[in-house]
């Protein structure tokens, strides 16, 4: 099996629904727990990623109060959650949002689906996409299946990510290690010395995403 480093290029963090209503247990969402820790750990990582001048991104999901765009969201285990304007739905405070970071807003589980996270990447050049936050199984793995099919680096950080159960957290990092074989890290790891390059090193990579112009730093 081929072995690939951990990041290509230039990175993005992107965190996923840590939201307000996750600290709770009447989200409308079943969670396995642990969310203030990931919170922490996230945070480590926020950090890491401001200091290296490397993109910080935030997806939020949002629906309307009058329910048209939850599509199919209610047909399975997840009941009505993360209306426009609950308290609940803001990004977790503790995460800090920055003036600096970006804030993506999602009505559907993918952060790539019906948002510009696409055209917001390419302008800002990214290679590998770093995914954290909830549900693993399900907002999570279908963002890091939606950036592998556009063609990204995706690694997941399994210690800032939460599931549905720990049963569904499990299966769902297995299942995005078959479509890369080098998806999973962990904080420890991305935070270690070497673990990535400084801004200014950076030139578009042998990696480099079809049909995605490189421009000259």
């Amino acid at each position: 099996m081929t072995e690939h480093p951990l990041i290509v290029g230039r990175p993005a963090l992107l965190v996923i629904d840590m939201q307000e209503g996750a600290y709770g247990e009447d989200s409308g969402i079943p969670r396995m727990g642990g969310f203030p820790a990931r919170v922490a750990s996230v945070r480590q990582l926020i950090e890491r990623f401001r200091v290296a001048s490397y993109p910080v991104i935030f997806a939020c999901e949002e629906h309307r109060r009058s329910l048209i765009d939850f599509g199919r969201e209610l047909d399975g285990a997840e009941s009505v959650h993360c209306l426009e304007g609950d308290p609940g739905t803001a990004i977790a405070a503790a995460l800090d949002v920055g003036p600096g970071d970006t804030v993506v807003r999602k009505r559907r589980y993918s952060c790539f689906f019906a948002t510009d996270l696409d055209l917001l990447l390419r302008s800002l050049r990214v290679e590998t996409v770093v995914l954290v936050g909830e549900l693993t199984d399900v907002c999570v793995h279908y963002t890091f299946a939606d950036a592998h099919q556009h063609d990204y680096v995706a690694r997941v950080v399994e210690d800032c990510c939460g599931g549905s159960s720990i049963a569904a957290h499990r299966a769902a990092l297995t299942a995005m290690s078959y479509l890369q074989s080098a998806a999973r890290t962990t904080t420890a790891e991305l935070l270690a010395d070497g673990a990535w390059t400084s801004p200014s090193e950076f030139t578009p990579s042998k990696y480099q995403r079809v049909g995605v112009e490189t421009y000259d730093s």
